[in-house]
């Protein structure tokens, strides 16, 4: 067991498990650095996180279809639009920092939109 990678798991479940409660902190994407982490450091957890009732249905669908559901990409990408908004207004960074944050905001908007929604219509969450 690589001790740094387990202690980052549990890192990363933790923020994303406290993501499940504050609609501003995304859950599945540290529950897929945490899943990346015990995979490099324990198999139980791994498996444990992988086969969670609450958490691994989304981690199954993005490592089987690269899937992001309807709901996720509704959230991620007002809370960005949301950023964006409140950074022009309340911001005192110079324009060139504005448009670095402003790219790197509109990549992860675009890689968010760009995957499916939903797996492909002859298998379902349940098949995983």
């Amino acid at each position: 067991m690589r001790p740094i990678y387990f202690i980052l798991g549990w890192i990363f479940f933790a923020v994303g498990l406290t993501g499940a409660f504050l609609p501003v902190l995304p859950t599945t994407p540290f529950m897929l650095l945490a899943l990346w982490a015990f995979a490099r450091s324990s198999e139980r957890f791994y498996i444990w996180l992988y086969n969670h009732k609450l958490f691994g249905p989304p981690l199954k669908m993005w490592r089987e279809y690269r899937v992001i559901p309807v709901m996720a990409k509704i959230m991620s990408v007002s809370f960005m639009s949301i950023s964006f908004v409140y950074m022009i207004i309340y911001s005192s960074l110079n324009i060139f920092l504005i448009i670095i944050i402003i790219s790197f905001m509109l990549y992860g908007a675009w890689f968010i939109l760009s995957k499916p929604s939903n797996p492909p219509k002859n298998h379902s969450v349940s098949d995983l």
